[in-house]
């Protein structure tokens, strides 16, 4: 047999901690179950599948094209999953239930509050620790998918909860507040790098271009108010003398950023794809980037930001949300205030002319995606705190009293 070195887990600071948590024992499998956030739900369950056994309960229409991507170790489980406004969800929940019984997790756990229909099963599941991640405290202004959801749902959801996960611990704090939980009950765990779309453009043979090109600044996910699309065109304008080859896309499915074409400074400048992004294209996007555009009004914390570590894209953010103390605390980027177009401006000129600071935090980029952020890492994190949760009804029935 072919020596293949020590395990890497040894040397991993998450895993030891993992392993000081408690007895390195087979647990149950935490039973996953969300509906959308296709690319954080992946990297999540895919790393915490190297610590602790798996099941993932995912819509088959989202989710089968994607399967591939999860690991072989995670117990995928595609079910016909109905849509929010459907009285299908009681069979649905007839049938997590019998798999709830059957399989006998350790815990579930929720990876988004947006779950209209699991509000009902909560009270029928108390055998076992409910926890359920809150990526959002509040709903960002114009986030018109979330807000088809009734507010009290949302919130009813995360209060049921005997545990919430948030991005942060800005977040943790908000959530406390809102949810009226203790802080032994939020746990602020990292969002984790998404490395598929950089995996599939390794896999595809795609590479950067090359040559003399634009600087290009890439603007990509839900294009909605909160994203600070206005505050980007107006950087751009103030940039139309001072940086002539710029070159600005815009990529996703939203609001309509032509909406804002008379406040653009060279329109012709602009490669706006308003729509569904396929995997493929979002790698070539990436690749082609110089820099990513995060310039939210609103934020908690960003996926794009954790795609774009895994292609070393140096980003330009706001301090909103958690979004500034990562950025500016691991080195990935340049931070400035919300709504500031003469800042961003001045943010992305900086990056522009100097090649050699975009080089630097690429490499910051990179590595804090291939360690501390890798989804091995995060996952590490959560099975040490799983194992704290999933005790005895009565040791947590002890702490909640």
């Amino acid at each position: 047999m072919m020596d293949t070195g020590p395990d890497p887990r040894s040397t991993d600071p998450a895993f030891a901690a993992a392993r000081r948590s408690g007895p390195m024992r087979r647990p149950g499998p935490a039973m996953l179950l969300v509906t959308e956030l296709e690319d954080y739900t992946i990297s999540y369950a895919n790393g915490l599948a190297a610590h602790h056994p798996v099941m993932l309960c995912v819509p088959e229409r989202q989710y089968g094209r994607l399967a591939q991507w999860v690991a072989p170790e995670v117990d995928l489980r595609l079910l016909d999953w109905p849509r929010h406004r459907s009285l299908g969800n009681l069979g649905l929940l007839a049938t997590l239930s019998r798999l709830l019984w059957r399989e006998r997790p350790s815990l579930v756990h929720l990876l988004s509050n947006n779950t209209l229909w699991l509000n009902l099963a909560a009270p029928l599941w108390r055998r076992v620790p409910l926890v359920t991640t809150v990526h959002d405290v509040q709903i960002h202004p114009g986030d018109r998918e979330t807000a088809v959801l009734p507010p009290w749902s949302t919130s009813l959801m995360a209060r049921q909860s005997d545990h919430l996960f948030v991005h942060g611990e800005a977040l943790k704090s908000a959530a406390m507040a809102r949810f009226g939980k203790p802080a032994s009950r939020v746990h602020a765990i990292s969002h984790p790098a998404i490395p598929r779309y950089a995996a599939l453009a390794r896999r595809a043979g795609l590479t950067p271009p090359e040559g003399r090109r634009p600087f290009t600044v890439l603007l990509f996910g839900r294009i909605y108010a909160y994203k600070g699309f206005g505050t980007l065109v107006r950087a751009e304008a103030l940039l139309r003398d001072r940086l002539p080859d710029l070159r600005v896309i815009v990529a996703g499915r939203g609001d309509d950023p032509q909406s804002l074409a008379s406040e653009m400074g060279r329109p012709a400048c602009y490669d706006i794809r308003n729509r569904f992004i396929e995997d493929e294209e979002v790698a070539r996007l990436f690749l082609e980037a110089d820099v990513v555009a995060l310039p939210y009004s609103e934020a908690s914390q960003s996926g794009v930001l954790h795609v774009a570590g895994t292609f070393g894209k140096p980003v330009v953010a706001t301090d909103v949300g958690e979004l500034g103390r990562t950025v500016r605390g691991r080195g990935l980027g340049l931070v400035v205030p919300p709504d500031d177009p003469h800042a961003f401006a001045d943010a992305l000129e900086r990056l522009a002319r100097q090649p050699g600071m975009r080089a630097f935090l690429s490499q910051q980029a990179r590595a804090f995606a291939e360690g501390d952020n890798r989804p091995e890492a995060v996952g590490a994190r959560a099975a040490a705190l799983y194992r704290q949760i999933a005790r005895s009804p009565a040791e947590r029935h002890a702490d909640a009293g």
